[in-house]
Protein backbone atom coordinates (compact mmCIF):
# COMPACT_ATOMS: atom_id res chain seq x y z
CA UNK A 1 0.00 0.00 0.00
CA UNK A 2 1.13 3.20 -1.05
CA UNK A 3 1.43 5.97 1.62
CA UNK A 4 -0.87 8.52 -0.11
CA UNK A 5 -3.71 6.34 0.39
CA UNK A 6 -3.73 6.15 4.20
CA UNK A 7 -6.19 8.71 5.76
CA UNK A 8 -4.16 9.80 8.68
CA UNK A 9 -1.38 10.99 5.70
CA UNK A 10 -4.22 12.92 4.31
CA UNK A 11 -5.11 14.13 6.82
CA UNK A 12 -1.61 15.68 7.87
CA UNK A 13 -0.26 16.43 4.94
CA UNK A 14 -2.94 18.72 3.54
CA UNK A 15 -4.72 16.71 0.77
CA UNK A 16 -7.69 16.68 2.65
CA UNK A 17 -7.52 19.69 5.08
CA UNK A 18 -10.80 20.90 6.32
CA UNK A 19 -11.75 24.48 4.47
CA UNK A 20 -11.07 26.66 7.59
CA UNK A 21 -9.68 30.16 5.92
CA UNK A 22 -10.06 32.04 8.63
CA UNK A 23 -7.20 32.31 11.01
CA UNK A 24 -6.23 33.45 14.10
CA UNK A 25 -2.31 34.13 14.18
CA UNK A 26 -0.31 33.90 17.24
CA UNK A 27 2.79 35.57 17.60
CA UNK A 28 5.52 34.78 20.16
CA UNK A 29 8.48 36.72 21.28
CA UNK A 30 10.78 37.30 24.50
CA UNK A 31 11.72 40.38 26.06
CA UNK A 32 14.79 41.23 23.52
CA UNK A 33 12.51 41.80 20.65
CA UNK A 34 10.53 45.67 20.73
CA UNK A 35 6.95 46.05 19.62
CA UNK A 36 7.94 46.81 16.32
CA UNK A 37 9.97 43.94 15.44
CA UNK A 38 6.97 42.02 16.98
CA UNK A 39 4.60 43.46 14.72
CA UNK A 40 7.03 43.02 12.05
CA UNK A 41 6.77 39.08 12.37
CA UNK A 42 3.04 39.18 12.86
CA UNK A 43 2.62 41.11 9.51
CA UNK A 44 5.09 38.57 8.03
CA UNK A 45 3.06 35.81 8.95
CA UNK A 46 -0.69 37.42 8.49
CA UNK A 47 1.30 37.50 4.63
CA UNK A 48 2.34 33.84 5.16
CA UNK A 49 -1.20 32.98 5.98
CA UNK A 50 -2.90 35.06 2.75
CA UNK A 51 -0.42 33.04 0.47
CA UNK A 52 -1.90 30.02 1.98
CA UNK A 53 -5.71 30.91 0.85
CA UNK A 54 -6.29 32.30 4.59
CA UNK A 55 -8.03 35.21 6.05
CA UNK A 56 -6.52 36.58 9.11
CA UNK A 57 -9.27 37.64 11.95
CA UNK A 58 -7.76 38.19 14.57
CA UNK A 59 -3.62 38.54 15.95
CA UNK A 60 -2.22 38.24 19.62
CA UNK A 61 0.82 37.98 20.95
CA UNK A 62 2.72 35.87 23.60
CA UNK A 63 6.00 36.54 25.48
CA UNK A 64 7.53 33.31 25.88
CA UNK A 65 10.94 32.77 27.73
CA UNK A 66 10.90 29.22 28.08
CA UNK A 67 8.22 26.69 26.50
CA UNK A 68 5.89 25.50 27.79
CA UNK A 69 6.27 21.54 27.39
CA UNK A 70 2.25 21.20 27.41
CA UNK A 71 1.11 24.15 25.01
CA UNK A 72 4.95 26.05 24.15
CA UNK A 73 2.62 28.92 25.87
CA UNK A 74 1.45 29.18 29.15
CA UNK A 75 -1.22 27.41 29.96
CA UNK A 76 -2.85 31.10 30.53
CA UNK A 77 -2.22 32.27 27.38
CA UNK A 78 -3.40 29.35 25.61
CA UNK A 79 -6.83 29.11 26.94
CA UNK A 80 -6.39 33.31 26.13
CA UNK A 81 -5.59 32.27 22.76
CA UNK A 82 -8.53 29.66 22.57
CA UNK A 83 -11.19 32.52 24.14
CA UNK A 84 -10.03 34.52 20.98
CA UNK A 85 -10.74 32.02 18.51
CA UNK A 86 -13.90 31.41 19.17
CA UNK A 87 -14.85 34.92 19.61
CA UNK A 88 -13.16 36.14 16.40
CA UNK A 89 -14.68 33.05 15.10
CA UNK A 90 -11.68 31.95 13.68
CA UNK A 91 -11.52 28.55 12.43
CA UNK A 92 -7.60 27.60 12.51
CA UNK A 93 -4.92 29.19 14.99
CA UNK A 94 -1.19 29.98 13.05
CA UNK A 95 1.49 29.74 15.80
CA UNK A 96 4.61 31.97 14.51
CA UNK A 97 7.26 29.13 16.32
CA UNK A 98 7.95 25.83 15.17
CA UNK A 99 6.46 23.82 17.66
CA UNK A 100 6.78 19.92 19.13
CA UNK A 101 3.82 17.26 17.84
CA UNK A 102 2.60 17.18 21.46
CA UNK A 103 2.84 20.90 21.81
CA UNK A 104 0.06 20.86 18.84
CA UNK A 105 -1.63 18.11 19.77
CA UNK A 106 -2.21 19.63 23.73
CA UNK A 107 -3.46 22.52 21.71
CA UNK A 108 -5.52 21.28 19.13
CA UNK A 109 -7.39 19.29 22.89
CA UNK A 110 -7.58 22.31 23.95
CA UNK A 111 -8.80 24.76 21.61
CA UNK A 112 -10.82 22.44 19.77
CA UNK A 113 -9.69 23.40 15.99
CA UNK A 114 -6.78 22.80 13.97
CA UNK A 115 -3.38 24.35 15.20
CA UNK A 116 -0.23 24.80 12.60
CA UNK A 117 3.19 26.32 13.49
CA UNK A 118 4.88 28.64 11.31
CA UNK A 119 6.91 25.13 9.95
CA UNK A 120 3.82 23.56 8.17
CA UNK A 121 2.42 27.11 7.09
CA UNK A 122 5.64 26.92 4.50
CA UNK A 123 5.90 23.84 4.05
CA UNK A 124 1.82 23.95 2.43
CA UNK A 125 2.69 27.19 0.60
CA UNK A 126 6.06 25.47 -1.13
CA UNK A 127 3.84 22.58 -1.68
CA UNK A 128 1.40 24.05 -3.96
CA UNK A 129 3.81 26.43 -5.61
CA UNK A 130 6.19 23.85 -6.89
CA UNK A 131 5.92 22.82 -10.13
CA UNK A 132 9.25 20.98 -11.23
CA UNK A 133 9.78 17.44 -10.60
CA UNK A 134 12.64 17.96 -8.37
CA UNK A 135 11.29 20.81 -6.60
CA UNK A 136 7.47 18.43 -5.75
CA UNK A 137 10.00 15.71 -4.65
CA UNK A 138 11.96 18.53 -2.41
CA UNK A 139 8.87 19.62 -1.14
CA UNK A 140 7.34 15.82 -0.91
CA UNK A 141 10.28 14.93 1.13
CA UNK A 142 10.56 17.74 3.70
CA UNK A 143 6.91 16.90 4.66
CA UNK A 144 6.78 13.35 5.15
CA UNK A 145 9.81 14.23 7.62
CA UNK A 146 8.10 17.01 8.87
CA UNK A 147 4.81 14.96 9.49
CA UNK A 148 6.52 11.68 10.71
CA UNK A 149 6.87 12.28 14.33
CA UNK A 150 2.58 14.37 14.48
CA UNK A 151 1.32 10.67 13.31
CA UNK A 152 -0.25 10.26 16.54
CA UNK A 153 -2.44 12.82 16.34
CA UNK A 154 -4.26 11.57 13.03
CA UNK A 155 -5.09 8.38 15.26
CA UNK A 156 -6.57 9.93 18.00
CA UNK A 157 -10.02 9.01 17.22
CA UNK A 158 -9.53 4.91 17.12
CA UNK A 159 -9.07 3.69 20.57
CA UNK A 160 -5.98 3.37 22.45
CA UNK A 161 -4.13 0.78 23.56
CA UNK A 162 -6.23 -1.61 25.81
CA UNK A 163 -6.03 -4.81 27.99
CA UNK A 164 -6.26 -8.34 27.38
CA UNK A 165 -4.02 -11.37 26.73
CA UNK A 166 -1.01 -11.20 25.77
CA UNK A 167 -1.38 -7.37 25.89
CA UNK A 168 -3.64 -7.16 22.91
CA UNK A 169 -3.45 -3.59 21.68
CA UNK A 170 -6.26 -1.13 19.80
CA UNK A 171 -6.39 -0.47 15.99
CA UNK A 172 -5.43 2.95 16.19
CA UNK A 173 -1.88 1.82 17.87
CA UNK A 174 -1.25 -1.08 14.76
CA UNK A 175 -2.28 1.43 11.97
CA UNK A 176 0.34 4.45 13.70
CA UNK A 177 2.93 1.36 13.38
CA UNK A 178 1.57 0.66 10.08
CA UNK A 179 1.85 4.21 9.12
CA UNK A 180 5.04 4.97 10.34
CA UNK A 181 6.52 2.24 8.60
CA UNK A 182 4.93 3.07 5.29
CA UNK A 183 5.82 6.89 5.85
CA UNK A 184 9.67 5.98 6.53
CA UNK A 185 9.52 3.88 3.17
CA UNK A 186 8.03 6.88 1.81
CA UNK A 187 10.82 8.82 2.55
CA UNK A 188 13.60 6.50 1.29
CA UNK A 189 12.00 6.13 -1.87
CA UNK A 190 12.05 10.32 -2.33
CA UNK A 191 15.30 9.54 -1.22
CA UNK A 192 16.32 7.77 -4.14
CA UNK A 193 14.20 9.61 -6.70
CA UNK A 194 15.80 13.21 -6.09
CA UNK A 195 19.33 11.45 -5.67
CA UNK A 196 18.54 10.27 -9.53
CA UNK A 197 17.20 14.41 -10.13
CA UNK A 198 20.35 15.56 -8.40
CA UNK A 199 23.01 13.68 -10.51
CA UNK A 200 20.94 15.22 -13.40
CA UNK A 201 21.34 18.53 -12.21
CA UNK A 202 25.04 18.17 -11.58
CA UNK A 203 25.63 17.06 -15.62
CA UNK A 204 23.79 19.81 -16.33
CA UNK A 205 26.29 22.10 -13.89
CA UNK A 206 29.34 20.29 -15.44
CA UNK A 207 27.79 21.24 -18.81
CA UNK A 208 27.61 25.09 -18.23
CA UNK A 209 31.43 24.85 -16.31
CA UNK A 210 32.72 23.28 -20.19
CA UNK A 211 31.33 26.68 -21.40
CA UNK A 212 33.76 29.42 -20.24
CA UNK A 213 30.86 31.76 -19.35
CA UNK A 214 30.87 33.72 -15.99
CA UNK A 215 27.98 32.54 -13.60
CA UNK A 216 25.74 34.95 -11.15
CA UNK A 217 22.52 33.50 -8.60
CA UNK A 218 20.32 36.01 -8.40
CA UNK A 219 19.76 35.93 -4.60
CA UNK A 220 17.81 37.62 -1.78
CA UNK A 221 14.09 37.79 0.25
CA UNK A 222 10.90 36.32 -1.08
CA UNK A 223 8.93 38.60 -3.66
CA UNK A 224 11.97 41.03 -3.74
CA UNK A 225 11.58 40.93 -7.38
CA UNK A 226 14.21 38.36 -8.42
CA UNK A 227 12.21 36.69 -11.06
CA UNK A 228 11.15 40.19 -12.41
CA UNK A 229 15.06 41.17 -12.65
CA UNK A 230 16.05 38.35 -14.47
CA UNK A 231 13.23 38.44 -16.75
CA UNK A 232 13.43 41.67 -17.69
CA UNK A 233 17.14 41.15 -18.39
CA UNK A 234 17.39 37.93 -20.39
CA UNK A 235 13.52 37.84 -21.55
CA UNK A 236 13.02 34.49 -19.65
CA UNK A 237 9.77 33.05 -18.59
CA UNK A 238 10.04 32.73 -15.03
CA UNK A 239 7.08 32.96 -13.02
CA UNK A 240 5.91 36.02 -11.53
CA UNK A 241 3.44 37.04 -8.61
CA UNK A 242 3.20 39.34 -5.88
CA UNK A 243 2.93 36.75 -3.20
CA UNK A 244 5.59 35.05 -1.04
CA UNK A 245 7.56 32.12 -2.76
CA UNK A 246 6.00 32.37 -6.14
CA UNK A 247 9.16 31.05 -7.46
CA UNK A 248 10.60 27.72 -6.37
CA UNK A 249 12.58 26.37 -8.91
CA UNK A 250 15.85 27.68 -10.25
CA UNK A 251 15.87 29.16 -13.96
CA UNK A 252 19.23 29.97 -15.60
CA UNK A 253 19.51 32.12 -18.80
CA UNK A 254 22.06 33.76 -20.99
CA UNK A 255 22.53 37.16 -20.32
CA UNK A 256 24.64 39.15 -23.20
CA UNK A 257 26.16 42.75 -22.08
CA UNK A 258 26.73 45.53 -24.17
CA UNK A 259 30.50 44.61 -25.10
CA UNK A 260 29.17 41.41 -25.98
CA UNK A 261 30.58 39.38 -22.97
CA UNK A 262 28.39 36.97 -21.57
CA UNK A 263 26.93 35.70 -18.14
CA UNK A 264 24.88 32.91 -16.92
CA UNK A 265 22.04 34.41 -14.31
CA UNK A 266 20.23 31.85 -12.32
CA UNK A 267 17.05 32.49 -10.33
CA UNK A 268 17.03 31.18 -7.02
CA UNK A 269 14.28 30.39 -4.67
CA UNK A 270 13.57 33.44 -2.10
CA UNK A 271 14.29 33.16 1.86
CA UNK A 272 12.58 33.92 4.68
CA UNK A 273 13.20 34.18 8.10
CA UNK A 274 13.55 31.03 10.17
CA UNK A 275 13.22 29.35 6.66
CA UNK A 276 12.31 25.64 8.43
CA UNK A 277 15.05 23.26 8.43
CA UNK A 278 13.57 20.99 6.83
CA UNK A 279 13.20 22.98 3.42
CA UNK A 280 16.89 24.12 3.24
CA UNK A 281 18.20 20.75 3.98
CA UNK A 282 15.64 19.63 0.69
CA UNK A 283 16.10 22.71 -1.25
CA UNK A 284 20.09 22.76 -0.70
CA UNK A 285 20.79 21.35 -4.17
CA UNK A 286 18.78 23.61 -5.64
CA UNK A 287 21.06 26.54 -3.52
CA UNK A 288 24.09 25.33 -4.38
CA UNK A 289 23.32 27.49 -7.55
CA UNK A 290 24.30 30.33 -5.30
CA UNK A 291 27.75 28.42 -4.02
CA UNK A 292 28.42 27.45 -6.87
CA UNK A 293 28.63 30.72 -8.69
CA UNK A 294 31.12 33.38 -9.52
CA UNK A 295 29.28 35.88 -7.69
CA UNK A 296 25.88 36.76 -6.42
CA UNK A 297 23.15 39.61 -7.15
CA UNK A 298 21.77 40.31 -3.96
CA UNK A 299 18.00 41.87 -4.87
CA UNK A 300 16.57 43.96 -2.15
CA UNK A 301 13.01 45.61 -2.06
CA UNK A 302 14.28 49.20 -1.07
CA UNK A 303 10.02 50.02 -0.45
CA UNK A 304 9.99 47.70 2.24
CA UNK A 305 10.48 48.66 5.96
CA UNK A 306 12.17 45.48 6.74
CA UNK A 307 14.67 45.71 4.00
CA UNK A 308 17.69 45.66 6.69
CA UNK A 309 16.07 42.86 8.17
CA UNK A 310 15.54 41.20 4.95
CA UNK A 311 19.41 41.71 3.86
CA UNK A 312 20.44 40.17 7.43
CA UNK A 313 18.35 37.05 6.62
CA UNK A 314 19.13 36.08 2.96
CA UNK A 315 23.25 37.03 4.09
CA UNK A 316 22.13 34.33 6.95
CA UNK A 317 20.78 32.07 4.83
CA UNK A 318 23.89 32.28 2.58
CA UNK A 319 26.37 31.84 5.13
CA UNK A 320 24.57 28.99 6.50
CA UNK A 321 24.86 27.74 2.50
CA UNK A 322 28.67 27.88 2.51
CA UNK A 323 28.28 30.88 0.03
CA UNK A 324 29.10 34.10 2.28
CA UNK A 325 32.66 34.37 1.05
CA UNK A 326 31.42 35.03 -2.42
CA UNK A 327 32.19 38.54 -4.06
CA UNK A 328 28.47 40.49 -3.80
CA UNK A 329 26.33 42.96 -5.78
CA UNK A 330 23.92 44.41 -4.16
CA UNK A 331 20.75 45.50 -5.76
CA UNK A 332 18.00 48.05 -4.51
CA UNK A 333 14.78 46.84 -6.40
CA UNK A 334 11.97 48.54 -6.35
CA UNK A 335 13.37 51.84 -6.23
CA UNK A 336 10.05 53.81 -8.41
CA UNK A 337 8.37 53.45 -5.04
CA UNK A 338 10.11 56.40 -3.61
CA UNK A 339 11.42 54.46 -0.72
CA UNK A 340 12.17 56.12 3.07
CA UNK A 341 14.88 58.75 2.42
CA UNK A 342 16.69 57.96 5.74
CA UNK A 343 16.52 54.11 5.35
CA UNK A 344 17.82 54.29 1.59
CA UNK A 345 21.00 56.55 3.09
CA UNK A 346 21.28 53.82 5.43
CA UNK A 347 21.12 51.35 2.58
CA UNK A 348 23.95 53.06 0.60
CA UNK A 349 26.04 53.53 3.12
CA UNK A 350 25.78 50.18 4.17
CA UNK A 351 26.57 48.75 0.23
CA UNK A 352 28.16 51.88 -1.47
CA UNK A 353 28.65 50.35 -4.73
CA UNK A 354 24.89 49.36 -4.69
CA UNK A 355 22.55 49.74 -7.73
CA UNK A 356 19.60 51.43 -7.59
CA UNK A 357 16.86 50.04 -9.90
CA UNK A 358 12.66 49.35 -10.92
CA UNK A 359 12.18 46.57 -12.63
CA UNK A 360 8.54 48.17 -13.29
CA UNK A 361 9.91 51.06 -15.28
CA UNK A 362 13.59 49.87 -16.17
CA UNK A 363 15.76 52.76 -14.08
CA UNK A 364 18.94 52.00 -13.26
CA UNK A 365 19.44 48.71 -15.89
CA UNK A 366 21.91 50.20 -17.82
CA UNK A 367 23.78 50.96 -14.84
CA UNK A 368 23.13 47.36 -13.50
CA UNK A 369 24.54 46.47 -17.14
CA UNK A 370 27.71 48.13 -16.65
CA UNK A 371 28.06 46.82 -12.98
CA UNK A 372 27.94 43.57 -14.15
CA UNK A 373 30.48 43.68 -16.65
CA UNK A 374 32.92 45.62 -13.95
CA UNK A 375 32.00 42.41 -11.67
CA UNK A 376 32.97 39.46 -14.32
CA UNK A 377 36.36 41.80 -14.87
CA UNK A 378 36.90 41.69 -10.99
CA UNK A 379 37.12 37.97 -10.87
CA UNK A 380 38.96 36.95 -13.95
CA UNK A 381 42.36 37.01 -15.43
CA UNK A 382 44.04 37.54 -18.34
CA UNK A 383 45.96 34.43 -19.54
CA UNK A 384 48.01 33.24 -22.25
CA UNK A 385 46.74 29.79 -23.76
CA UNK A 386 48.28 27.47 -26.73
CA UNK A 387 45.45 25.16 -27.95
CA UNK A 388 46.44 22.31 -30.04
CA UNK A 389 45.08 22.31 -34.04
CA UNK A 390 42.66 19.07 -32.41
CA UNK A 391 40.89 21.14 -29.45
CA UNK A 392 38.45 23.95 -32.13
CA UNK A 393 35.81 22.99 -29.30
CA UNK A 394 38.01 24.91 -27.25
CA UNK A 395 38.42 28.07 -29.49
CA UNK A 396 35.03 27.97 -30.49
CA UNK A 397 34.22 27.78 -26.31
CA UNK A 398 36.31 31.10 -26.08
CA UNK A 399 34.53 32.96 -28.84
CA UNK A 400 30.94 32.19 -27.69
CA UNK A 401 31.78 32.97 -24.22
CA UNK A 402 33.32 36.47 -24.87
CA UNK A 403 36.19 35.66 -23.51
CA UNK A 404 39.09 36.25 -26.14
CA UNK A 405 40.72 39.08 -26.42
CA UNK A 406 44.17 38.87 -28.59
CA UNK A 407 44.56 35.65 -30.92
CA UNK A 408 46.99 34.78 -33.60
CA UNK A 409 47.10 30.60 -35.89
CA UNK A 410 50.65 29.71 -35.28
CA UNK A 411 52.70 27.86 -37.98
CA UNK A 412 51.71 24.47 -36.58
CA UNK A 413 48.21 25.24 -36.58
CA UNK A 414 47.91 25.86 -32.61
CA UNK A 415 45.84 28.89 -31.26
CA UNK A 416 47.69 31.18 -29.46
CA UNK A 417 45.75 33.37 -27.28
CA UNK A 418 45.18 36.10 -24.50
CA UNK A 419 41.89 35.47 -22.85
CA UNK A 420 39.90 36.79 -19.79
CA UNK A 421 39.26 33.64 -17.41
CA UNK A 422 37.34 33.21 -13.94
CA UNK A 423 39.75 31.13 -11.59
CA UNK A 424 36.97 27.84 -12.38
CA UNK A 425 37.29 28.71 -16.11
CA UNK A 426 41.03 28.74 -16.38
CA UNK A 427 40.95 24.91 -14.88
CA UNK A 428 38.97 24.09 -18.35
CA UNK A 429 42.40 25.87 -20.19
CA UNK A 430 44.90 24.27 -17.51
CA UNK A 431 46.84 22.25 -19.56
CA UNK A 432 46.80 24.40 -22.32
CA UNK A 433 48.16 27.46 -20.41
CA UNK A 434 51.74 29.33 -21.74
CA UNK A 435 52.22 30.32 -17.50
CA UNK A 436 49.95 29.83 -14.92
CA UNK A 437 50.83 33.22 -13.46
CA UNK A 438 48.02 35.90 -14.73
CA UNK A 439 49.67 38.70 -17.28
CA UNK A 440 49.42 41.92 -15.35
CA UNK A 441 48.88 44.93 -17.03
CA UNK A 442 48.53 43.98 -20.59
CA UNK A 443 46.91 45.64 -23.21
CA UNK A 444 45.10 43.47 -25.84
CA UNK A 445 42.76 44.19 -28.58
CA UNK A 446 39.83 42.04 -30.02
CA UNK A 447 40.71 40.45 -33.24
Amino acid sequence: MRIENSDACQSLAGKERPPETKVLLAGVSDHALTAAETAENLAELKELAATLGCETVSMINAVVHDPNPRFYVGSGKAEEIRDLALSSGAGRIIFDVEMGPSQQRNLEKLCGCPVMDRQEVILDIFAARARTKEAVLQVELARYRYYLPRLTKAWSHLSRQHGGAHGTRGEGEKQIETDRREVKMQIAKLEEELALVRKQRNQQRKSRLRNPIPTAAIAGYTNAGKSSLLNLLTGADAYVENKLFATLDPTTRRLVLPDKSELLLTDTVGFVRRLPHQLVEAFKSTLEEAVLADFLVIVLDASSPEVEEHWATTMKVLDELGAAGKPVLTVFNKCDLEPDALRMNRLRSAAPDGVEISCRTGKGISTLLEAFRLYIRKGTDIREIVIPPERGDLVALLHAGGSLLESRYREDGSFECAARLSPSQAEKFNMYLKDNTPIQNMEVSSK
